[in-house]
């Protein structure tokens, strides 16, 4: 399968998702709380949009395997496709306009499965970043490139904050303290799908986070990649799609960046965490 095919598929998808969130976005919401967290939001959106595009999925690739937030995992042989349909659920449900649709696709490539292709979708500004492995990324077609901020200190960082940073916050409120001193600025902005995707295209400089999952990051880190960003794991090992602790971008910044996190993380003896572990 092409990749051209699998990112064209990975656009039209969040394209879809995106106007079903779009449509609802002024409307009432039914909003449900996962597990026992006051944090961890699901909405009716949510689940509407991954509906729509899980039934695409099953018609265009039955054989292909899914990873979706809402709805949990189904095999597959080959390909498995990534989907978060609403990353951003906390700031949809207060109406804040900063919200994306992620989807992204995994499989063979030099004798790994990784990320081939994958796009998110801003449906409140009409913005689709996508990326092919090894094709570049995009905005609305155009090409796009990660930011040649100089260092850390000319850096404008963004990051978030895990559902449990208040039961467990040494770590990311002890990196955020670190971090925030020594940045030009930093932003807290509610969806590291989007934070990654405005990485991709300058617009930030550099982003780090904990505690985050396969759908949050998949689509965004392969932005980055192929806009010519560096993405890892906060204690400096290689970065893979179910490792969500991570530090990413570009070339100025990120040096001095992931240093800074790999300190930090090692005075505090943490390990990341695997998704599924």
């Amino acid at each position: 399968m092409s990749l051209e095919a699998l990112r064209e598929t990975a656009e039209q998808l969040t394209r879809l998702a995106g106007g079903v969130l779009r449509s609802r976005f002024s409307q009432t919401r039914t909003i449900e709380f996962k597990g026992a967290s006051p944090t961890n939001l699901v909405t009716d959106a949510d689940h509407a949009a991954e509906q729509v595009v899980l039934a695409a999925l099953r018609d265009r690739f039955p054989e292909h395997g899914v990873l979706a937030e809402e709805s949990g995992a189904k095999g597959g042989a080959g390909y498995r496709w990534i989907l978060d349909p609403l990353d951003g659920t906390t700031n949809y449900a207060h109406a804040v306009p900063y919200f994306c649709v992620s989807l992204a696709v995994e499989g063979p490539w030099a004798g790994e499965t990784r990320v081939l292709a994958g796009a998110v979708f801003d449906p409140m500004r009409d913005e689709l970043f996508s990326a092919a492995r090894g094709q570049g990324s995009s905005l609305n077609g155009a090409p796009i490139a990660v930011s040649s901020a100089p260092s850390l200190s000319r850096a404008l960082l963004c990051t978030g904050f895990p559902y449990d940073v208040q039961v467990d916050p040494e770590a990311p409120l002890g990196l955020f303290n670190r971090l925030v001193r020594q940045a030009q600025g930093m932003r807290r902005m509610g969806s590291a799908a989007l934070d990654l995707a405005w990485l991709a295209c300058g617009r930030f400089d550099g982003f780090f986070e904990f505690g985050l999952k396969p759908w949050d990051v998949a689509a965004g880190a392969l932005l980055v990649e192929e806009a010519g960003g560096s993405i890892a794991c906060v204690d400096g090992s290689t970065w893979a799609s179910d490792l969500g602790d991570i530090v990413a971008a570009g070339a100025g910044v990120f040096p001095s960046l992931s240093r800074e996190c790999r300190e930090f993380v090692a005075r505090l003896g943490y390990q990341p965490r695997r998704f599924g572990a």
